[in-house]
């Protein structure tokens, strides 16, 4: 006889563990894009050359700074110089004392072409501190009477000469009508040798009045012409004319 097929052992189950219950899924998360990369900001250029300019230019004012203290005018001469004084003359010449030499040049003289009596100047610096001044002057010629009855010197060019001293003895322009100032001049330089002591002038001539006598024309190429009749007739008033020469008592 057989045994019967053996049963089942019962297994005793202290505790059952508790199983979670499923939590239903979400949705399925987008895919986001990748974070772009971090900006990268612009590096600061260096501009040297401009450094390099800014630097220089200091570098520069301080040498010019420098040249201007180190190196002033310390000697000034004046040459020619008859109506004007020394001190005029450096005035004109723009040669104030400390003046930096380096910087001293044309634009600094030119009160000397501006004034009536240097007819021209010449300046000449010599190294390191030291400005020769040469001017040429006008000279009085002539006295002129002016239409409102005062009196200038004038040179022979023409130009006025303010504050001439010492002119008593020139010879005297006058005249009225229509300004023949540039004629009377003419007359008073080309009748000079024969020591002309005034000129007067009208719309139909002029007159010159010498040591020796009195000549007048209407026209200037035949005074010049016949300007030896004043010796060949000495204390005579004479006539000059386009025919020939009047002479009279």
């Amino acid at each position: 006889m057989t045994d019967p097929e053996p049963r089942a052992r019962n297994r005793r189950i202290t505790a059952v563990a508790d199983v979670p219950e499923p939590v239903p899924a979400g949705p399925a998360p987008s895919p986001t894009p990748e974070d772009p990369p971090p900006e990268e900001l612009p590096r600061r250029r260096v501009n040297w050359r401009r450094i390099g300019w800014s630097a220089g230019a200091v570098m520069v004012a301080g040498l010019l700074a420098a040249s201007w203290f180190a190196l002033p005018i310390r000697s000034v001469t004046v040459e020619g110089n008859r109506q004007l004084s020394v001190a005029q003359v450096r005035q004109l010449a723009g040669l104030t004392p400390g003046f930096a030499w380096p910087y001293y040049g044309a634009w600094r003289a030119q009160g000397l072409q501006r004034s009536p009596w240097i007819e021209s100047a010449t300046v000449t610096r010599r190294f390191p501190d030291a400005v020769h001044v040469r001017v040429v002057e006008r000279v009085p010629f002539a006295r002129w009477q002016r239409p409102d009855g005062s009196v200038v010197a004038l040179a022979e060019d023409g130009t006025v000469l303010p504050d001439a001293q010492g002119v008593a003895g020139l010879p005297l322009l006058t005249g009225w009508g229509p300004s023949r100032l540039e004629d009377a001049l003419f007359v008073a330089r080309a009748l000079g040798r024969y020591n002309v002591q005034s000129v007067a002038y009208t719309p139909s001539g002029i007159t010159a009045q010498t040591a020796s006598g009195t000549v007048w024309s209407g026209d200037l190429k035949h005074l010049l012409k016949y300007a030896g009749a004043i010796q060949q007739f000495p204390g005579k008033q004479i006539h000059i004319y386009p025919w020939g020469v009047s002479v009279q008592e």
